[in-house]
């Protein structure tokens, strides 16, 4: 069976998600301002081993709106309570940028429900990375007007850390960019006002980290991550030279590669095929 669509009832509102495979469960969490739909090509080769579902986080793509401040720490609660309706007690979690931040949160939280956790290109949210991210202006701000001239700045924001041909891959992001009661940089904002250092000793899971090498935003931050996951079971790390901040759209075939050999390796849980 293919890619089922659903919504769940929590204290945010509906959240919606996608999903394929049966157990053990996998939760996909995308990048600001995605969707579940910037997992479109890493669901199906997953789904052979893990009932996948990749959620459109709150406030972002057609699930509940969030206001303003946002916080990786709402993101993490819109999480869990989307598997708590789901009926999930254990998980693996994968997180891609604003998504590895989130992903580490809820690793890092008391009690023992997470078997696994990946980092996909996570940010290193210091102090410093604070201190830059908080503000006016960076990628994907881009003030609504009538002439539809912000349309063409998240565009070129974006279109230098994009793979050629990057039309497919960027008429995607605007989409998600555009959805109703999405601030295109409030994600990143939340990402910047996180104490990632407060959180990460906490993470007890085994950690895969996946650098894409052609990403400048998360890719010096790697070796930080490994050192500082001081209680993680096992750290392991995977770099991707292609991949781009289209990590998991263009080169879903390594990410997949990477994730279940990792399971294979680290989880206590059956891989049933090879790629």
């Amino acid at each position: 069976m293919g890619v089922r669509f659903g919504y769940a009832d929590t204290s945010f509102g509906q959240l919606h998600y996608a999903e394929q495979g049966t157990r053990p469960v996998l939760l996909l969490l995308h990048q600001t301002p995605r969707s579940w739909d910037e997992f479109r090509e890493l669901i199906p080769l997953l789904a052979s081993d893990f009932r996948v579902i990749a959620m459109d986080m709150v406030g972002f793509g057609a699930s509940a709106t969030l206001d303003a401040p946002q916080t990786i720490e709402a993101f993490a609660q819109g999480a869990w309570e989307l598997l708590d309706a789901l009926g999930v007690e254990r998980v693996s979690v994968l997180g891609h940028h604003t998504g590895a931040a989130v992903a580490m949160d809820m690793a890092a939280a008391p009690g023992d429900r997470i078997d696994a956790v990946v980092l996909s290109s996570c940010p290193w949210a210091d102090a410093e990375y604070r201190a830059g991210h908080t503000g006016a202006g960076g990628v994907d701000c881009a003030e609504r007007v009538p002439d539809g001239g912000h349309l063409r700045t998240l565009w070129d924001l974006r279109r230098p850390y994009y793979p050629e041909p990057v039309t497919d891959l960027l008429d995607r992001f605007v989409h998600d960019a555009l959805a109703y009661g999405v601030d295109p940089a409030e994600g990143h904002r939340a990402c910047g006002r996180y104490r990632m250092e407060d959180r990460i000793g906490e993470v007890r899971a085994p950690v895969l980290l996946i650098g894409a090498g052609a990403d400048p935003f998360s890719m010096p931050h790697l070796p930080t991550l490994r050192e500082r996951l001081t209680g993680a079971s096992s750290v392991v790390d995977v770099v991707i030279e292609k991949g781009t901040v289209a990590l998991v759209e263009r080169e879903a075939p390594s990410v997949a590669k990477a994730v279940r050999a990792f399971a294979a390796t680290y989880v206590n849980r059956p891989v049933t095929s090879s790629m």
